[in-house]
């Protein structure tokens, strides 16, 4: 089976979508892109669904995320490729995304504006073998701490966004 190079956006520095290129060519260069990640949190809000990626992948390969996500293809809006990119990686679908917030991860060649979103879910969860191989419910805390370990090997990206996430989970009037 041969392997399609999708056609993904491309923006600017700024944000601004300028048109679209091959995957490869965008990783090939380091060009500008932008990416979705949905927290997958647990109805109650007491745990987040981590997973360990698959050695396959093209970032962070066997790394741990607690984000389900990815690159937005050329004509896909934010919103879309996040419902996309759960249902693709960890079978959850009709659910909301709910937006959270934007970022920009800076650390060549990787450049890119992330858009996160959170999920509310407690129904079951099946990996798509090629993307996921292990994952299970983890309490916040737990998250929290293995976080504090620079050694534990959790995708780059990911790291970024939750400590984001946990700083404005942590900041009085902001709600996550």
């Amino acid at each position: 089976m041969a392997v399609i190079d999708e056609l993904v956006a491309i923006f600017d520095a700024r944000g601004n979508r300028v048109g679209s290129r091959p995957r490869s060519v965008m990783r090939a260069e380091g060009l500008w892109h932008a990416s979705t990640a949905v927290l997958v949190r647990s109805t109650d809000g007491a745990r987040v669904y981590v997973h360990k990626r698959s050695d396959t992948k093209d970032f962070a390969p066997g790394m741990y995320d607690c984000w389900a996500g990815g690159v937005l293809s050329a004509d896909e809006d934010p919103a879309t490729c996040a419902e996309r990119e759960l249902a693709e990686e960890l079978g959850i679908s009709g659910v909301p995304v709910e937006p959270l917030f934007t970022a920009t991860y800076l650390r060549p060649p990787v450049r890119a504006h992330m858009f996160a979103f959170e999920a509310r879910w407690d129904g079951p969860v099946v990996w798509q073998p090629e993307e996921v191989v292990a994952g299970g419910w983890m309490e916040l805390a737990e998250l929290r701490s293995r976080l504090a370990d620079p050694c534990w090997p959790f995708v780059p990206d990911g790291r970024q966004l939750i400590e984001r996430w946990f700083t404005r989970r942590d900041t009085p009037g902001v709600s996550c």
